[in-house]
């Protein structure tokens, strides 16, 4: 019996990838079923909410810097020798500065599907997650498949970034104002 050589680098990208839904359906899944705690009172509330919007917006700026550094990394742009530096810990960084609002979205308030804004928002909140988680563990597996799949991953995180701070940061500050 022979084995195709294709065949057995196939885990090496799906593994990973298997690995990132998990994530993001577990995510979503303690989002949907522990009950939110909610907040203390409206005025605390829209401090709390004026620091996460701000939090969310440095991961947006960090997940620009993020792509600026990927497309020098792939050779689209010119590249410097601190470049991959500057790739690895301004995104160490966007997800640091992430988890705070995370938590207090998950914990405070679940996941919701109330309204399309919401629904969408919680579903990106997975999505950034579970493609993190993916993209990191592509990283330390080498081979071809990874070609296709690191940038992939890549991509979904900043496209999940972008959506979660137009589905937040972008609607409070055109409903709410900038809070300064």
């Amino acid at each position: 019996m022979t084995v195709d050589a294709g065949a057995l680098g196939r885990p090496r990208v799906w593994l990973p990838v298997v690995a990132g839904v998990g994530v993001a359906v577990a995510l979503g899944v303690y989002g949907r079923l522990h009950d939110p705690a909610g907040t203390s009172g409206f005025a605390a509330f829209l401090r709390l909410q004026d620091t996460k919007v701000w939090l969310a917006t440095t991961v947006a700026v960090l997940a620009v810097v993020q792509l600026v550094s990927a497309l020098t990394l792939y050779g689209k742009l010119p590249s410097t020798g601190w470049t991959p530096a500057l790739h690895r810990w301004s995104g160490r960084l966007a997800v640091l500065v992430s988890l705070p609002v995370a938590v207090h979205c998950l914990y405070a308030l679940g996941f919701r599907g109330d309204n399309p804004r919401a629904l969408a928002h919680s579903l990106l909140g997975c999505l950034f997650y579970g493609a993190f988680v993916a993209k990191m563990l592509l990283l330390s597996r080498p081979g071809e498949g990874r070609a296709w799949a690191l940038p992939l991953a890549g991509g979904l995180v900043l496209t999940a970034v972008a959506g979660l701070w137009l589905t937040s940061s972008f609607w409070f500050f055109t409903t709410i104002g900038p809070g300064w």
